[in-house]
C-alpha cells in the first residue's frame, strides 16, 4: 500500500470537512429555516395588509370676509399751485420744502411800496367825489336823495326865484307897468335857470355812477395791498418753492406748490362685475411698499357711475386718514375692499387638496380605502380653502401623501394605526380579512427550496 506524506493527509481532511458545512448550509436554506422563513414570510404579509400612510384632516367650519382685490396710487384731495396777484419785488419767503402750512398762512411778501402810493391816488379821487355829492365818509357813505345834493338845491331854488319873478312881470305887464323888453328878459332868464336844474341833475346822477367806480377802484387798490402777503388757500405740506428773495416777478407767477395730505385719497378702479357690491363707506385695506407690514385702513367715499369702455372698469376713489403723515401722494397701494362676511363657509386645508390641470380634488377616506373626489374651491384663507361644491361637510380627508393615492388605496394614520371599519378588525393572528397568511410563506418555502436544489 502506498501512503501519503502527513501534510498532505491533514490538507485532504481540512477540504471534505469545508464541503461538508457548505452543504449542511444549503440544506438548511431550502428546508425553509427560522432566518429565511421569517423574512420571506413577514414580507409575504406586509405586502398583502400594508396601506399608504396619511395624515388626516376633517372638513371645518369658517367665516369669510368677502373681498375684492384693489390696486391704485394715493392721490392729495387738493393740490394748489399758489400764485401772486400782484407785480413786484420778493421781499421774504417765509416757507420751504416740506413745512406744514395753515389756510390764511402767509407765505411770500411782496414790496408794497408801489402799491401804497396807488391807493392813496384811489383814495383821494373817491373822497373827491364823495365831497361833491356831499356824502360823509364817517357816516357810512351812504348816497343822499338828488334833492339833498348843494349843486341841486341850488339850482333848484334859482329856478323857482325865476319863476316867481315871471309871475309879478307878467301882473305888472297886465297893469301896463312892465316894458315888453323887461317881461321877455324875465322869460329868458327863467328858461336859464331850469336848463341850470336840469344839468346840475345830470351832473349829480354822473357824479353818483362816478362814485361806484371809485370806490371799487378804491376796493382793488386796497386789495392789491393786501395781496402783496401771498397767503395759503388751504392747509397742507409745501411740495415746492418756486421764488427766490429779491426776485422780481409778475402778476399769476407761481411762488409755491401746496399738498394736502390729511386725508388722502386712493384712487383705484374696479371690474364691472363687481359694481353689485361695491357701495360708499365699505371698509377698505391696503399696504404700501415704503412700510412693509403696515396696514393701513380707509372707507369708499365716491363711484364713479359709468364704466370706462376700454378697461371694463369703474373709477373709486377712497379716503384715508393720514393723521402721522406716514402716507404720501403718488404712493402705490395694494389691499382689498371688504364687500361682507359669511359665516358657516365649508373649508379644507391646502394640504388635502390635489390640482391637475385645473381640476381640484380630495381622498375622501371611507372603510380604510381613499376615493378621489372632485371638488370646486373658493377662497382662501390662511391655509384653508372655501370649498363650494362637492362635498357634504362631515367627510374625513387625507391630508398627506397625495402622491401615492388612487382611488381604492388602502391607508393608515400617520401613526401606522389602520383606518378600516369596526366590523373588519383583524383576527387575533394580526393578518386582515381576504389575505391568505400561507401565500407570502408558501412564496418564501418554495423560492428556498428552489435555491436548495
Amino acid at each position: 500500500m502506498r501512503t501519503f506524506p502527513s501534510f498532505s493527509r491533514v490538507l485532504l481532511i481540512s477540504f471534505c470537512l469545508i464541503v461538508q458545512g457548505c452543504s449542511q448550509n444549503k440544506s438548511q436554506a431550502g428546508q425553509g429555516g427560522p432566518g429565511g422563513q421569517r423574512g420571506e414570510g413577514a414580507r409575504g404579509r406586509g405586502g398583502a395588509n400594508a396601506g399608504v400612510a396619511v395624515k388626516t384632516a376633517s372638513v371645518e367650519r369658517i367665516s369669510i370676509k368677502r373681498q375684492v382685490d384693489l390696486s391704485g396710487t394715493l392721490v392729495s384731495p387738493d393740490q394748489v399751485q399758489v400764485s401772486s396777484e400782484v407785480a413786484g419785488v420778493v421781499q421774504d419767503v417765509l416757507i420751504e420744502m416740506g413745512h406744514e402750512v395753515r389756510a390764511g398762512q402767509v407765505l411770500v411778501r411782496v414790496q408794497p411800496r408801489e402799491l401804497e402810493l396807488a391807493l392813496q391816488r384811489a383814495e383821494s379821487a373817491l373822497r373827491q367825489t364823495e365831497a361833491q355829492l356831499g356824502i360823509d365818509p364817517e357816516g357810512g357813505g351812504e348816497l343822499p336823495p338828488d334833492n339833498e345834493v348843494a349843486a341841486i338845491r341850488t339850482a333848484g331854488a334859482n329856478r323857482d326865484d325865476a319863476r316867481a319873478q315871471l309871475e309879478r312881470a307878467k301882473e305888472l305887464d297886465r297893469q301896463g307897468l312892465v316894458s315888453a323888453a323887461d317881461l321877455n328878459t324875465i322869460e329868458t332868464r327863467v328858461k336859464v335857470t331850469e336848463a341850470s336844474y336840469q344839468s346840475a341833475l345830470e351832473n349829480i346822477r354822473s357824479l353818483k355812477a362816478s362814485l361806484q367806480d371809485r370806490r371799487a377802484s378804491y376796493q382793488l387798490a386796497l386789495k392789491k395791498v393786501a395781496d402783496a402777503s401771498v397767503k395759503a388757500p388751504v392747509g397742507g405740506s409745501i411740495a415746492a418753492r418756486l421764488v427766490q428773495r429779491g426776485e422780481y416777478i409778475r402778476e399769476n407767477t407761481p411762488v409755491a406748490t401746496i399738498v394736502r395730505v390729511n386725508p388722502l385719497k386712493l384712487r383705484t378702479a374696479v371690474q364691472e362685475k363687481y359694481a353689485n357690491l361695491i357701495r360708499t363707506d365699505l371698509p377698505v385695506e391696503f399696504e404700501v411698499e415704503s412700510f412693509p407690514g403696515d396696514t393701513f385702513h380707509g372707507k369708499i367715499a365716491f363711484i364713479s357711475p359709468s364704466v370706462e369702455e376700454g378697461t371694463r372698469t369703474f373709477p373709486v376713489e377712497i379716503l384715508v386718514d393720514n393723521p402721522n403723515r406716514k402716507l404720501k401722494p403718488g404712493f402705490f397701494a395694494k389691499g382689498a375692499i371688504f364687500t361682507g362676511t359669511d359665516e358657516n363657509v365649508m373649508a379644507v386645508p391646502e394640504a388635502a387638496i390635489s390640482t391637475l390641470a385645473g381640476v381640484s380634488s380630495v381622498y375622501v377616506i371611507e372603510n380604510g380605502v381613499a376615493r378621489q373626489k372632485n371638488i370646486t374651491v373658493g377662497t382662501r384663507q390662511g391655509n384653508l380653502f372655501e370649498v363650494l361644491g362637492g362635498l357634504d361637510g362631515n367627510e374625513t380627508l387625507a391630508a398627506s401623501n397625495l402622491t401615492q393615492l388612487v382611488t381604492g388605496s388602502q391607508v393608515t394614520t400617520s401613526s401606522g394605526e389602520e383606518v378600516v371599519p369596526p366590523d373588519s378588525q383583524p383576527p387575533a393572528g394580526g393578518v386582515s380579512p381576504g389575505t391568505n397568511p400561507q401565500r407570502g410563506r408558501g412564496r418564501g418555502q418554495r423560492r428556498g427550496q428552489g435555491g436548495g436544489q
